[in-house]
């Protein structure tokens, strides 16, 4: 089975003397890497050797996160069997290369792995970096590889010999033989461990991984053995200590940052807290049962869940051993300090490169640590109380809560700093009462113990411990209700007590534990309404103002249900210190944020302010269009609004749209079935049945193609003209075949033995006086209809409006001189109005008729004229009498 391989680097091209080579031979969070020289010559090379020949399978590579080489060529060496294995005689045979990411989309906070599957022979592994790719923080053009992993299998017996159990140990290999169905459980020649990936020694504490290895191994012992339970509570160990290998990693990181910047006594702090923290798992764990030090075989019933029970004083070496008890007071072990997540909304800077963060593009590496637990109920003390005094303040304690030393004296505030929770508690409640009963008349020495006072608040409102915490809250709503009242404090003292606590406050509605959230949520909402607290506005102003969008999700959630719940109780009054203004900025920039349920508060509370304010609320918005409403947040918005304004959603439109243009098919659809009836009876083919009238509908005059037209050989084009002239001929016609309908222009009347379906369609496009052509999408239109057409009907219909005035359609670009000249004639209601004279003329469609055709009509119409001047011969150009049939 495929393993990790050992190996040293034999040969390097370039190193930077403070990232070298042999960092390379070794995993670790610890690990710097290699780097090249400055301003080196490309490519560079690194070679490999390993312990022994062997069969490479799987090659892995940790890039620098801003160092980063465009391309590694990967080469294979070996060395004959009749030379000696020296570097000089190997060969090398290429595998191929990958290319890296330049890394500009993670911000250069992030490391790529990349993981190459091979199966290849040698001794020798030959790494060729080229060239780096160009960024901001590269400034010497280098190259960076934090780590490189090797997975392969010895080769322990001659080449050409391939034995499935080759790499099986002789417990497992007996097993096996004795039964042969375990042979599919440990016979997986491909399968490589996962504690063999470089992304688990990258990660976890070295100790912790050298222990989790042994319990790999006790695992498949205790398989073979059929000790289930006990494999089982191994696995579970294995899960466990992984968490807290990771832990003690960024642990070890921590403390190696503070070193390099000279914080001795972070560095310190940092190793007190790895040493107790790593004693505490052992001792939860039971870890010399596990591993069965103790002589036992059978281990003991060994709970996994952590123990919540005081740490143990640090010793001065590590063991397996349990840590004797001591009668001094602990901290409670859900109190002891964790590792502290890494602020999410650093960037790098111009002058400095930005740290790495987690990698990379291919797969998830383990490297968030597991959550902070949340807060419990402090353990109870002994019934004889505390004993001791509380550890002495250090040198920097001494200088942060110096202004409190000198209020309440040293002994107090060495209690609100110890790490017993109970002392601190006792503090708190020591505060409490000493300003209750607080006797002090010079205004002074009241703002230094209000001052005092709220800064011990501040630092319970972050503590871990809910009884600190509510303790704090006690006291802090003694201070704004009694305190402040009884001294007749001012108004600026009340402002500062609520904005030096309420970031504490909005913080904490962040926390994992559910109760410390709502007790935050609840108290900031509370305090808005303390009297002292309410006239100065100060806690709707803290909460409003925008957040970051790096801001961790649980704690933009709370800030947002706090405005919501500040907006139903305070509204938008005057002296509520809320506006549309403020809070639309504030919603605005909570619309922004990665999390939805920080997005839907704040749409919650833009749809609330709408319906009270209406459009001032829009300003603060993209504008409503349809790019805009793309964007499914926006585009839920907009259709909220409209619904509140009444207005039809854009979904509705649509579906009157479809529903018109299925009812408008219907009626065409029933008008063609209808013509070819009317056909079918002027050839005598069958007798006329009536059918059921059609409703109304306007013909829509479809363009016509004049080069058809003016060609003789060219078939003419059936257009909507036709369609009415043919619905026109068959209404109030009762018994159609007793007439002759064709050669009749069914708008103008007129008869002419030319009209057949060819030559009516030239007189609609070029002669028919009742008739013109559009101007923009050249349709051919009833004149009498031309102003709808233009508002309703034409491509062009957006670059017109209709005027109250005269009813016309006017060009947009004209609209508002047309308007503000009041020059045009106004429509009136009992007449029809021309579009093209702009004169009110007689209603109907014989006032239609007698304006555009007669000789006193329309001289705007051009085809009037030549309607009038055409000359009538018999049979051909008389006009059918006005309302009189034709007889077959």
């Amino acid at each position: 089975m495929p393993r990790k391989l050992p190996f040293r680097v034999l040969h390097v091209s370039g190193q930077d003397e403070s990232y070298r080579a042999a960092e390379l031979n070794y995993h670790s969070p610890l690990t710097k890497g290699w780097q090249a020289s400055r301003y080196c010559l490309y490519p560079q090379d690194i070679v490999l050797q390993l312990e022994n020949r062997c069969r490479l399978r799987k090659i892995q590579i940790l890039s620098h996160q801003y160092l980063i080489a465009t391309k590694i060529e990967f080469f294979v060496g070996d060395v004959p069997d009749e030379q000696s294995q020296d570097l000089e005689n190997a060969r090398y045979t290429r595998l191929g290369y990958v290319s890296l990411s330049d890394n500009e989309k993670t911000g250069y906070k992030a490391r790529e792995l990349k993981s190459v599957h091979v199966d290849a022979i040698g001794l020798y592994l030959k790494l060729n970096i080229h060239k780096n790719h160009i960024n901001k923080y590269n400034i010497y053009n280098q190259v960076g590889v934090i780590a490189i992993n090797v997975i392969g299998d010895d080769i322990k017996r001659p080449l050409g010999i391939t034995d499935p159990d080759l790499f099986l140990d002789n417990d497992k290999r007996k097993a096996i033989e004795g039964d042969p169905s375990l042979e599919g459980l440990y016979n997986k020649p491909d399968f490589i461990s996962p504690l063999d990936d470089l992304a688990f020694d990258m990660y976890q504490d070295p100790e912790i991984a050298g222990i989790i290895r042994k319990l790999e191994k006790k695992k498949q012992e205790a398989v073979l053995q059929e000790r289930f339970e006990y494999a089982k509570k191994l696995k579970g160990a294995i899960s466990e200590l992984q968490k807290v290998g990771e832990k003690l990693g960024k642990y070890e990181v921590e403390k190696r940052q503070a070193v390099e910047n000279e914080d001795y006594d972070k560095a310190k702090l940092k190793k007190v807290q790895m040493d107790e923290y790593r004693l505490q798992v052992y001792k939860d764990l039971n870890l010399p049962d596990l591993l069965e030090t103790s002589g036992s075989r059978h281990p003991q019933n060994i709970d996994l869940e952590p123990i919540r029970q005081p740490t143990p004083p640090r010793l001065q070496e590590l063991s397996y051993r349990t840590p004797p008890q001591s009668p001094t007071p602990r901290t409670p072990y859900d109190e002891r300090p964790l590792p502290a997540m890494k602020s999410k909304d650093a960037k790098p800077s111009s002058d400095s490169p930005p740290p790495p963060r987690t990698p990379y593009d291919e797969r998830l590496l383990p490297v968030k640590p597991p959550a902070v637990p949340e807060e419990e109920d402090p353990p109870p003390e002994s019934s004889t109380g505390i004993t001791g005094e509380p550890e002495p303040l250090g040198e920097k304690e001494l200088r942060e809560a110096s202004y409190a030393i000198d209020v309440f004296g040293e002994p107090l505030v060495s209690k609100a700093y110890s790490k017993t929770w109970s002392y601190r508690e006792d503090a708190l409640l020591a505060v409490y009462k000493q300003m209750q009963e607080s006797n002090v008349s010079a205004k002074e020495e009241c703002r230094n113990l209000l001052k005092a006072g709220i800064f011990l608040v501040k630092r319970a409102v972050d503590d871990k411990v809910y009884a600190v915490f509510k303790a704090g809250l006690h006291l802090l709503r003694m201070i704004l209700n009694e305190y402040i009242p009884q001294h007749k404090l001012q108004r600026q003292d009340t402002i500062y007590a609520v904005e030096k606590t309420i970031p504490n406050l909005l913080h904490k509605g962040g926390d994992t534990a559910a109760r410390c959230r709502e007790d935050s949520k609840s108290f900031v909402l509370e305090e808005a309404s303390f009297s002292e607290v309410k006239p100065t506005n100060i806690v709707p102003h803290e909460c409003v103002k925008p957040f970051k969008l790096t801001l961790a999700p649980r704690q933009a959630q709370s800030q947002c249900e706090i405005v919501e719940a500040l907006y139903k109780k305070l509204g938008i009054k005057s002296n509520s210190g809320l506006t549309v203004d403020n809070l639309m900025q504030f919603c605005v920039t909570a619309l922004g944020h990665n999390s939805g349920e920080v997005r839907d508060v704040a749409e919650r509370i833009i749809k609330d302010l709408y319906r009270e304010v209406k459009d001032p609320v829009k300003d603060y918005l993209p504008p409503d269009n349809e790019k805009n409403r793309k964007i499914t947040l926006y585009r839920q918005l907009y259709e909220y609004f409209d619904k509140v304004d009444g207005k039809p959603s854009k979904g509705d439109l649509k579906k009157k749209r479809v529903d018109d243009e299925k009812k408008k098919q219907q009626e065409i659809d029933m008008l063609q079935q209808q013509l070819q009836q009317l056909k079918d009876m002027a050839s005598g083919k069958q007798d006329y049945q009536p059918s059921p009238r059609p409703k109304k509908l306007k013909p829509k005059l479809k363009p016509v193609d004049e080069s058809v037209l003016d060609s003789k050989k060219a078939a003419p084009r059936k257009t909507d003209v036709k369609k009415k002239a043919e619905k026109k001929k068959q209404k109030d016609d009762d018994d159609v075949s007793m007439y002759n309908m064709d050669n009749i222009c069914i708008f103008c009347g007129e008869r002419n033995e030319n009209f057949t379906e060819e030559g009516l369609d030239l007189h609609y496009w070029k002669h028919c006086p009742m008739l013109k052509r559009c101007t923009n999408c050249k349709q051919v239109v009833e004149i009498a209809s031309y102003t709808e057409h233009l508002l309703t009907e034409c491509e062009a219909k957006s670059n017109y409006a209709k005027c109250p005035r005269c009813s016309e359609a006017i060009a947009k670009s004209d609209y508002d001189e047309h308007i503000a000249a009041k020059s045009c004639n106004p429509s009136k209601s009992s007449f029809n109005h021309c579009p093209l004279c702009h004169q009110n003329i007689g209603s109907g469609e014989d006032g239609w008729k007698s304006h555009l055709m007669s000789r006193d009509g329309c001289k705007q119409n051009p085809r009037r004229l030549l309607a009038i001047n055409k000359q009538p011969t018999a049979g051909k150009g008389k006009p059918a009498p006005k309302g009189k049939k034709t007889p077959r």
